[in-house]
């Protein structure tokens, strides 16, 4: 197997609703390939996280400048991986605009496994009340975007092992 440096590599981003496990998966992705995970959530700003722990759901203007952060970390080229939501078509559309590379892997767990994380859990800012807006606003990839989707039922190794083999299938390594 040739071993491609971080740097050739696309950023992936784990993609998906609260509870679809894409801080888990991308530390354990990230333990697995020797990148760098880094979980989106803490490059909100203050403002996001407020609105979001008193359960008001985040507008997309609340939004861009929370892509644009997570944007601009994509463009580094060093072939991070990066845990945002990227719900909707055109935040993914922001994102590919700095990083036109990325491999977005979309992690979509059953919606029995999403409540009961979301419920299970503490989450900084992020209440389980939030979960029908993320579903609500989720547009699922299209044909022509670089990503796939991952049911995230199986367990963590399979999921990482899963993402790897997609983006080795796609010329990239993960």
């Amino acid at each position: 197997m040739t071993v491609v440096p971080p740097a050739q590599l696309p950023p992936i981003v784990l993609m998906g609703v609260s509870g679809a496990g894409k801080t888990v998966v991308g530390n354990a992705l990230a333990d697995a390939s020797g990148r760098v995970f880094i979980d989106g959530d803490d490059l909100h700003p203050a403002v996001n996280k407020e609105k979001m722990r008193a359960g008001i759901p985040l507008t997309d203007a609340d939004r861009e400048p929370w892509l644009r952060i997570i944007g601009e970390r994509l463009a580094v080229g060093d072939g991070v991986i990066v845990a945002c939501s990227a719900l909707k078509r055109r935040y993914r559309d922001l994102l590919r605009g700095y990083a036109p590379d990325a491999f977005f892997a979309h992690l979509d767990p059953s919606r029995t496994t999403l409540q009961h994380r979301v419920d299970s859990r503490v989450h900084e800012y992020m209440p389980s009340g939030l979960l029908d807006s993320q579903l609500s606003a989720l547009e699922p990839l299209e044909p022509d975007e670089f990503g796939r989707v991952f049911s995230d039922d199986e367990s963590v190794e399979q999921t990482v092992e899963d993402i790897r083999s997609a983006l080795a299938g796609d010329g990239g390594s993960a």
